[in-house]
């Protein structure tokens, strides 16, 4: 499939439509076959323990998916998640960033659907793998 955007497009026009990201998340790489994304983890980001809260993993792969649809899909900022189940596999790295690799399962007319697994920057074995379903509003 084509690609509506390269990253520094895809990066502008997602800081443009959601600003609240620009200070968490940062594209690394996107093509036909996915995207990469990363949570610039910070102090913010952390639980009791000093371990990546689960709440920000599921935001990083909320984020990668919304990008990767934005990536095909063009300026349709409205797409939204309707499902999402994770599972935490094992405890994140002490300070490293949480990188995202999200691939597209299916883009339909009204539904996208995709999976995202999370690794610690630096570690072979994921830490967490997401399924997640989008909602594609109507063409107006």
């Amino acid at each position: 499939m084509t690609l509506a955007f390269d990253v520094a497009g895809l990066t502008e026009y997602l800081h443009g439509i959601f600003p609240q990201v620009r200070e968490d998340f940062a594209i690394d790489a996107m093509d036909e076959n996915g995207l990469r994304m990363r949570l610039l983890t910070a102090d913010r980001h952390l639980r009791p323990g000093g371990t990546v809260s689960g709440p920000s993993m599921f935001a990083l792969a909320d984020c990668a998916v919304y990008a990767l649809i934005l990536s095909r899909l063009g300026r349709e900022a409205l797409a939204v998640t309707t499902n999402c189940s994770i599972d935490f596999m094992r405890k994140p790295a002490d300070g490293a960033d949480v990188i995202a690799e999200a691939r597209l399962l299916k883009l339909g007319r009204v539904l996208a659907v995709a999976d995202v697994l999370m690794y610690s920057e630096g570690q072979a074995e994921p830490v967490a793998r997401a399924s997640m379903t989008y909602s594609i509003p109507p063409k107006r």
